[in-house]
């Protein structure tokens, strides 16, 4: 298998090839999680006109702008103001609208933890939290702009519902879903462009996962742009004659239990790979379930417990470890404990 330079920062306007290996279509392509976000919000507002949109002075980066180029009545810029853009999308909400609200993932989770769980998450209001610029690949904007602990912030709260779409197709199925899941979500997005490794066609269910590739001596549960990473680290394996099954976990919560219980039962030997704390996020929730319910061993991949530091999105990738090599890693390591 050809190397994929996913996270090099040419990777926009990459190759547009397919190439089936070991029975999975792999797409030297790359697309952009924030444009399908906003290609599924303009489709929703030529179907609903429940759907308002909110932003908080980053439309621009978001691709919330889009929306508002064609509906301007239902979209509004709150400024650089996020708690009170949670605020005024749980009044929408509360008046019968189905609401979206997007900024930066760092500012979104953090910063309005408590208007998020007060306002949203506690009354159960109909509002969409789609937060781009995710993880460590925000790059360049430093530990300031990076966030390695939003899917825990929102894991966390009760009637939340947290998605981490794998791609570019994935996220626009995702956020056609959020739109139909009654009470709050969370959809976690990147910055950079994604591998596109999944069709159009595919179907999206909110709490469930998809079985990438089918394999028996380890399985490999990866979340947003590490299902790439595990496609790579899977075809290396395969080379010395291990046989690795990878579930893209795209729901964080609910987790899908049953395909998890499967999978362990079936290989005996659990990974995790996230760019998100290792602690604290899918790593976290697999584990919670494996201890409770099923006897075999397991590894995390994610980010270390650390805060980030500028530099190019492949760069600080390799420095904390997000990478097929230490999935590979991981893997052998724990198949040795099985």
């Amino acid at each position: 298998m050809p190397e994929i330079p996913w996270h090099s920062s040419k990777r926009r306007g990459a190759r547009n090839r397919s190439e089936r290996t070991g029975g999975i279509l792999v797409r030297f392509e790359y697309a952009a999680q924030r444009k399908e976000y906003a290609r599924a919000l303009i489709d929703l507002g030529r179907e609903r006109e429940d759907i308002v949109v909110l932003d908080a002075d980053l439309s621009t980066s978001t691709q919330t702008s889009k929306f508002g180029e064609v509906f301007p009545e239902r979209f509004f810029n709150c400024g650089i103001a996020e708690q009170n853009m949670m605020g005024t999308a749980a009044g929408l909400s509360a008046s019968g609208k189905t609401v979206f609200a997007s900024t930066f993932a760092v500012f979104a989770t953090g910063r309005c933890w408590d208007q998020i769980r007060q306002s949203i998450a506690y009354p159960k209001f109909n509002v969409k939290i789609v937060a781009s610029h995710a993880g460590v690949t925000v790059g360049g904007d430093g530990a300031s702009h990076q966030i390695a602990e939003d899917i825990a912030l929102m894991r966390t709260l009760p009637n939340m519902t947290v998605v981490v779409p794998a791609d570019a197709n994935e996220t626009y199925k995702a956020v056609r879903a959020v739109a139909d899941w009654p009470g709050p979500c969370y959809v976690r997005l990147g910055r950079v462009d994604f591998p596109v490794i999944t069709s159009k066609e595919e179907p999206f269910e909110i709490g469930k996962a998809t079985i990438m590739r089918e394999g028996e001596d380890v399985s490999l549960v990866a979340t947003g742009q590490m299902v790439a990473v595990c496609l790579e680290a899977a075809e290396i394996l395969q080379s010395e004659e291990i046989s690795a099954e990878i579930v893209n976990m795209s729901t964080i919560k609910p987790l899908d239990e049953r395909v998890l219980a499967r999978s362990a039962r079936l290989t005996g030997a659990i990974v995790t790979v996230e760019e998100h704390n290792y602690l604290t996020g899918l790593g976290s929730a697999v584990a919670c379930y494996l201890v409770e319910n099923e006897n075999v061993p397991m590894r995390r991949v994610g980010f270390p417990d650390l805060f980030g530091e500028s530099g190019e999105s492949d760069e600080l990738m390799q420095k904390y470890g997000l990478t097929k090599e230490k999935v590979v890693a991981a893997a052998k390591e724990v198949i040795r404990r099985r």
